[in-house]
């Protein structure tokens, strides 16, 4: 048996964090000839064990941690980790046959995104260690859930950070890469091949069941609305009537595909428009909603997109209360991981002063129970979502 590579951390980089990524400036010279994917002992700075971890020469992210326990990773490892991932998920997802099975760092599988949509799993392995282990946990997952068939989406441009090549499609069974869910009252079709991210936000599923408590007899616009779904439980609920943009016809028919499916196509209405731009015009023509809808993609990816991400948010929140009726509620969102929740409040607040609106928060919500966040990573935790009244 091989001796596992060792590398230590630098003082700067102390024990306590509990962060699972180790960067390659909070570490010193690596003892052993590791390869791309290997596992390595991460050791303190006076050379105690600290963790054990996936290791990549090529990334800036040097180590990815599996564990802070002198354990084995071996094939009983990685089932045990599916195994408690699985059994959160059927505790804390309900009213859904789609859902986020594994949330990498969160599930402490660092590098591994499973989601699933019925009898499919749709998974990414974004690191080199995840990457040369996908045979496994293919395997471990057919057998452990019984379902048809799992779609690669390696299509993230993160995986070119870690030297890994773009790639999708099947890589256990075959069939359709569409896939009909189920979410609460509502139904949808997901497509795995073409569709953003794995084919479906699951973050929002909760939110979007949350928002359709405010939504009977409704007039409703959904901004950035991509397949429709804020709208369509909206609709379901009994708006009045549902006004979606978004700048991508792809989406658009989908989300009128959606409308049909679920027999609200006459309350639902869909335009192809800048986000920004129409809303001005809105604006300008003197309509007013009871309640809009802002869920943006994200407007920074960096900490140094930061101050142009806020003009941003702020911007689009401007407009979203000047759409608003008196007493109409404002649903607005951030995925953006480096604009914090304080950020977003903030935004949203001079948003109100600068519009002259009045503004009460009424909940403050972020994503949904099937994306863990890891109390030592605050990257595990993107999602923001307020819902705000106007008076």
């Amino acid at each position: 048996m091989t001796q596992t590579a060792q590398i230590r951390l630098t003082a700067s980089r102390g024990p306590e964090s509990r962060h699972l990524w180790l960067y390659a400036g909070h570490l010193g010279p690596v003892v052993g000839e590791p390869i791309v994917g290997d596992l390595i002992d991460v050791l303190t700075s006076d050379g105690r064990f600290y963790g054990r971890g996936l290791y990549n020469s090529a990334s800036k992210i040097r180590v990815r941690l599996l564990t802070f326990r002198d354990e084995p990773i071996d094939e009983t490892f990685w089932l045990g980790r599916i195994q408690q991932a699985i059994h959160l998920r059927q505790r804390v997802v309900a009213q859904s046959n789609a859902y986020r099975l594994i949330y990498g760092e969160g599930d402490r599988l660092p590098g591994l995104i499973v989601d699933r949509y019925d009898q499919l799993l749709v998974m990414q392995t974004l690191s080199a260690g995840m990457d040369r282990r996908k045979e496994l946990l293919a395997d471990l997952l057919m057998k452990e859930l019984n379902v048809a068939g799992i779609y690669l989406r390696n299509d993230a441009k993160s995986r070119q950070l870690e030297g890994l090549p773009l790639e999708r499609g099947f890589f256990r069974g075959s069939g359709s890469t569409k896939v009909e869910i189920q979410e609460g009252p509502a139904r949808f079709v997901v497509d795995v091949e073409r569709g953003q991210k794995t084919g479906w936000f699951c973050d929002q599923r909760e939110n979007r069941l949350a928002v359709a408590k405010f939504a009977a007899g409704a007039e409703m616009l959904e901004v950035f609305c991509h397949t429709g779904a804020f709208g369509i439980h909206a609709a379901l609920a009994g708006a009045r009537s549902v006004e979606s943009l978004d700048v991508s016809q792809d989406t658009l028919t989908m989300a009128r595909q959606h409308a049909v499916m679920n027999q609200v196509e006459n309350r639902c209405i869909y335009r192809q428009a800048d986000a920004f731009e129409e809303m001005r015009l809105l604006v300008k023509a003197g309509r007013r909603y009871d309640l809009v809808i802002l869920d943006p993609p994200a407007f920074a990816r960096s900490k140094q997109a930061l101050s142009g991400a806020l003009a941003g948010y702020k911007d689009i929140n401007l407009l979203g209360l000047k759409l608003l009726k008196p007493d109409g509620f404002l649903v607005t969102s951030s995925c953006s991981h480096p604009v914090s929740e304080a950020d977003l409040w903030n935004s949203i607040r001079l948003a109100a002063r600068d519009a002259r609106r009045d503004i009460r928060l009424i909940e403050q919500r972020g994503q949904s129970a099937d994306h863990p966040v890891l109390a030592g990573m605050s990257e595990t935790r993107y999602l923001k979502c307020f819902i705000v009244q106007v008076f």
